[in-house]
């Protein structure tokens, strides 16, 4: 049977991503998030540490982590309290040798679960920018192939994007940030156009919902903020959906990263 028809007696699952811009700062917030929902499954960007410097604490909570690490900056990991095998650690299609490190590609529940961060491209001037082109371009080029092998996944992480004007408050961004030039948004639209599903939009199609604030001009206080935080499901994925929303509680902690949790849950 194809991808529609594979979830018949796949578990129920909840699925996560949060951008916690140092995850040695914000171990303290992980897990007290960690212990308040109980995700399945949650993908981190941002860790800004290589694998050795990632905290052990997360085991006593019955969370497996795999780190793909890098100094000081960028880095990805998962925490799963389910089983799961990693399957890659680098965006398939990158030139070899790329050292960002910004993708993880999981197996877990039936499922291929994919954590990304996806360059900002505001830095490095057009060489920068030209790197989060070609690198939406491998995404695209993974998920299409995972749809054509019927494969079923889900893609979750901080994509950079604000896919259309309802995905920022006015004035949170200038009209030439690399968040919302045409060039992306016509990335992402070329990514969801394959046959994906954007979960909180399936579920609040016009609802001012953020996962990003920042730290400057009172953001947070003016409720300023973007989505650029996504979970992208494939066909028989997005079937399941039962839930997703960002977390928005966890941005008025103490010391909180400027991005929140986004949680999807799945029949």
């Amino acid at each position: 049977m194809g991808e529609t028809h594979r979830h018949a007696t796949a578990p129920p699952v909840k699925l996560a991503t949060w951008n916690v811009n140092s995850i040695r700062q914000r171990e303290p917030h992980v897990r007290r998030w960690l212990e308040r929902v109980q995700p399945d499954v949650l993908f981190l960007q941002e860790i800004k540490c290589e694998a050795p410097q990632f905290p052990a604490g997360f085991a006593d909570l019955g969370y497996t982590a795999h780190v793909v690490g890098q100094k000081s900056y960028n880095g990805v990991a998962v925490l799963a309290r389910i089983p799961f095998e990693v399957k890659h650690t680098a965006l398939p299609g990158l030139p070899e040798g790329d050292a960002q490190a910004r993708y993880i590609e999981i197996v877990a529940g039936g499922l291929t679960l994919i954590g990304i961060y996806l360059p900002n491209g505001n830095s490095g001037g057009e060489a920068g920018y030209a790197y989060k082109l070609a690198w939406m371009a491998a995404l695209r080029d993974r998920a299409a192939a995972l749809l054509e092998a019927e494969t079923p996944f889900a893609i979750l992480g901080d994509f950079n994007v604000c896919p259309t004007d309802a995905d920022f408050a006015p004035g949170a961004l200038s009209p030439g940030d690399a968040l919302l030039r045409p060039q992306t948004r016509a990335a992402y639209r070329s990514l969801v156009w394959l046959g994906l599903t954007d979960a909180i939009r399936a579920l609040h199609p016009a609802a001012r919902l953020w996962t990003f604030w920042d730290y400057q001009a009172g953001c947070w206080q003016r409720d300023a903020g973007l989505r650029i935080d996504h979970a992208l499901l494939s066909p028989s994925v997005a079937e399941r959906l039962i839930a997703a929303m960002p977390d928005k509680a966890a941005r008025g902690e103490e010391q909180p990263s400027d991005h929140v949790p986004v949680l999807v849950a799945l029949a």
